[in-house]
């Protein structure tokens, strides 16, 4: 029998990875300093995250806005994201996060001071890793106390010139 890739979800992959990476990032800022081991930390995450952004492109065959708003099912798998979708169409992606699950089990383990590092700050670099004609804006996010995260993706305004 072939060896099979488990199936987890996101947030059970989080999960995992913050019960490994959390103890991991404490020791550190109590060895080298919280600053210089957070500075590390964000380096990490947002290169796995901008790697995962285009080898979702890759998987997907295509790096349009559309095409990363059908992926959305994947990050709300078992209820681990409630959205208020406000606006979606080729050029926008607007929407509302208003229950994270991953921000509920960074608290429930202890790490809500290490769940914007190690989950939020992933959101950026994976849009631009999926395709540099993404761009993010947020402001605010659950994890930091807000009352929802705002994600507002918009294909960003350029030339569009055909090669030839």
């Amino acid at each position: 029998m072939a060896d099979a890739e488990p199936t987890l979800s996101l947030l059970q992959r989080r999960e995992i990875e913050a019960r490994i990476v959390g103890p991991l990032v404490r020791e550190f800022i109590d060895a080298f300093g919280r600053d210089e081991t957070m500075e590390v930390v964000r380096r990490v995450i947002v290169d796995l995250a901008r790697q995962g952004g285009a080898e979702l492109a890759r998987s997907l065959g295509e790096s349009s806005l559309e095409a990363f708003a059908a992926t959305l099912d994947r990050w709300k798998e078992g209820g681990a994201l409630e959205i208020e979708l406000l606006e979606q169409s080729p050029d926008r992606l607007s929407f509302n996060v208003v229950r994270c699950r991953y921000a509920e089990m960074y608290r429930r383990l202890g790490l809500e001071d290490l769940g914007s590092a190690l989950s939020c700050q992933r959101d950026f670099a994976l849009a631009e890793g999926f395709s540099p004609d993404i761009e993010l804006e947020r402001t605010q996010t659950l994890m930091e106390g807000a009352p929802f995260c705002d994600f507002r993706f918009r294909r960003a305004s350029g030339p569009t010139e055909e090669a030839g």
